[in-house]
Parts: C-alpha cells; sequence; structure tokens
C-alpha cells in the first residue's frame, strides 16, 4: 500500500523550472480551499519550489505595476504588499536567499463580501469585485467599499449574490469588462440557471456583449483582445469585442479558473470539481475535473508547453498571477509578528530586533 502523498505534493512537467527561469518570474496562485497564498518558483532549471502562506480564503491577487505592491482579498479583508528587496536580502531565516519580500503595509477592514476579481487602476485605486453585493467597487478607508459600477438589472444594493458578479477585466485603469453566471436580480438567483447563462458585461458601455457561456470566469484583456475562461466546458475562448460573438481557442481538461498572461505565455489555472455539489450536479463536463494545478500555454500556437500539477491539500484555485522579474519572492503575513520586525523608511530598511524582555 503506497503512503499518502505529503502536504502539498506536486509533479509537473520538467521543461516548467526551465521556463520560469528563462522568463525570470514567479507563479502565485491563492486557494481559498486550502487557505493559501502560494509562490512557485524555479528553484534552478531543474526544480521548482514552492513558498505557500496562510490566509485565510485567499481569493484574487493584483499587483500595481507602477509601484511593485501586491494586494490579495481574503475572508473578510484585503491586504496591501510592499515589495522590499533589501528586506529579502537580509531576511533573518533565510538571509541571501530571497530578491523579493512583500511585506504587509495595509489591511483594509472589508467584512465578508466574497470578493472575488481585485484590481489596480488609475490614481492607485483598487476596484474589487464585490460578489455578494453584485457590484464593482472601490477600496476606502472610510467605508467597507463605495460602489463604483453594478449591472442595470440589479435593482437595489443588497447582500444577495444575485448573478454571481466574479470576473473583471481593466482597460485603461478602469474596469472595462465583468463576468457573471446570469442575468438574475433574486437571491442566488444564478444557482437554477447554471451552466449556460453566463454573460459578459461591457462596464463602459454599461450592456451584455455576450451571453449563454458555461460559468464564465478571469476575462482579460491580452494584446488588445478579449479572452476569457469558460468554467462549465473547460474552454478558453478569445470574444470578439465589436460582436460579443466568441471564438475557442483551447479546450483543457479541467475546471478552469484564474489566468495571468506574461509574454507569449498564459498561465491557467485547474481545480477540481467539487464531489456532491449541487451545482456541479448539474453540469456535463467533457472533462474528468480531477486536477487542481497550473497549465502554462503558448499563446501564439495554442500548445502546451508544460503543466504543474497538486496531488495533496489543494484542490481548488481561485487566482493566477505571474510576478514579473522576481524570480525567488517572499512574502509574510499578519497572523504572526515576524512582520513587525520589518521596517521600511523611504531612506532605508532594517529588521528590528525582537524584544525578548516581559514587563
Amino acid at each position: 500500500m503506497n503512503p499518502p502523498p505529503k502536504p502539498f505534493a506536486c509533479s509537473y512537467s520538467p521543461q516548467v523550472p526551465e521556463l520560469l527561469n528563462t522568463l525570470g518570474c514567479t507563479i502565485a496562485i491563492s486557494t481559498y480551499q486550502a487557505g493559501k497564498l502560494i509562490f512557485i518558483s524555479a528553484k534552478d532549471k531543474e526544480q521548482l519550489i514552492q513558498l505557500p502562506r496562510n490566509f485565510e480564503k485567499a481569493m484574487g491577487i493584483a499587483e500595481n505595476p507602477t509601484t511593485k505592491q501586491l494586494a490579495l482579498a481574503t475572508k473578510d479583508e484585503l491586504v496591501i504588499f510592499a515589495n522590499d528587496p533589501s528586506l529579502a536580502a537580509h531576511y533573518p531565516k533565510s538571509p541571501n536567499t530571497y530578491d523579493a519580500l512583500y511585506v504587509p503595509r495595509c489591511t483594509y477592514h472589508t467584512a465578508a463580501l466574497d470578493v472575488h476579481d481585485i484590481a489596480f487602476g488609475a490614481d492607485q485605486k483598487l476596484f474589487m469585485v464585490n460578489t455578494l453585493f453584485s457590484t464593482i467597487v472601490t477600496v476606502d478607508s472610510r467605508y467597507n467599499f463605495v460602489p463604483y459600477w453594478k449591472p442595470s438589472f440589479i435593482e437595489r444594493l443588497a447582500s444577495e449574490d444575485s448573478c454571481h458578479l466574479n470576473g473583471m477585466a481593466m482597460e485603461n485603469g478602469l474596469p472595462k469588462y465583468a463576468s457573471a453566471f446570469n442575468t438574475g436580480n433574486t437571491p442566488s438567483s444564478w444557482r437554477q440557471t447554471v451552466p449556460h447563462s453566463g454573460v459578459l458585461f461591457d462596464v463602459e458601455k454599461d450592456n451584455i456583449l455576450t451571453e449563454g457561456l458555461a460559468m464564465p470566469h478571469s476575462p482579460r484583456i491580452i494584446n488588445g483582445e478579449l479572452y476569457c475562461l469558460l468554467s462549465g466546458t473547460g474552454e478558453l475562448v478569445r470574444v470578439d469585442r465589436n460582436t460579443g460573438k466568441t471564438h475557442v481557442v483551447k479546450q483543457f481538461d479541467g475546471f478552469v479558473r484564474g489566468m495571468s498572461h506574461y509574454q507569449d505565455y498564459l498561465f491557467v489555472g485547474l481545480s477540481k470539481l467539487r464531489k456532491n455539489s449541487s451545482i456541479f450536479a448539474k453540469l456535463d463536463f467533457p472533462f474528468s475535473g480531477d486536477k487542481a494545478g497550473i497549465v502554462i500555454m503558448h499563446l501564439p500556437t495554442a500548445s502546451i508547453v508544460g503543466q504543474f500539477m497538486y496531488q495533496a491539500s489543494v484542490d481548488e484555485l481561485y487566482d493566477v498571477h505571474v510576478l514579473a522579474g522576481t524570480q525567488r519572492p517572499n512574502i509574510l503575513n499578519t497572523q504572526k509578528p515576524e512582520h513587525k520586525l520589518a521596517v521600511s523608511t523611504p531612506e532605508a530598511s532594517f529588521w528590528a530586533k525582537p524584544n525578548t524582555q516581559q514587563p
């Protein structure tokens, strides 16, 4: 009898470490099911290394391209991290190991809004898809959230998760497209209409771009074109921004959700299907649904160049984000006091000595 796999045991294609090493990047994934944000990096050209950190119900990931800040949505908070390479180089537990260290610098207490996608926008403003209230919102230190846009059929601001608004694509610093599971205006109405009631909204024009989609997630604008994952059919589709017509780019063997683009490569998240789920029981999936991990696709040719799959601990991913120019990052959470010793100023950074004296 084979022993059970170790926590976070994984397998990966031999070319993945070399690819990440060549691209000079790290994959960040969030898993609400396991309560982790995980960095996947190339240890060398043949091996990968993982760094998991605890965050309760980790969901959307966003990076500010200007300041290199990182944001993470959790169960009832939005945490903002600042990258300090100087602190990374002198990390007490492993000096001269990491080239980046994301340290928590600001926490917004949002309440349990079931936040999905998040993004930095113009003027450093943070946008969130507030799924519970069927609304795209902004973050403000005075309120739990400030409404920015909601579908026209949502008649009132209420905690009803009416249409399961979940994904958001940014353009010119503002939300341009959004995905949802239906156009209902009653509490959890989407649960009665899956799998083929999904829609993509043009937020700027305030209308529906296309509909009849199978559980759409992760809309992204890549090289001026709109892409979206259809979780219910395991497909990556390209959407004509003028007509709304969809073209299947790739069929994946799994429930797809979470997508990030870097150079010519697309990093797509796979999740296992939940057993005994009343929602998934309605779906006729054209795939096995027994995989959780990352598939890497060469976008110009739509060819799969590698994959990273979990054998234990991780069953469901939400978001995928590529950290460009960072080959071995570290991140600290707020659950342990270690982050309080990482001190940064505009002029210098240093590690404070822990105070072991008792009053």
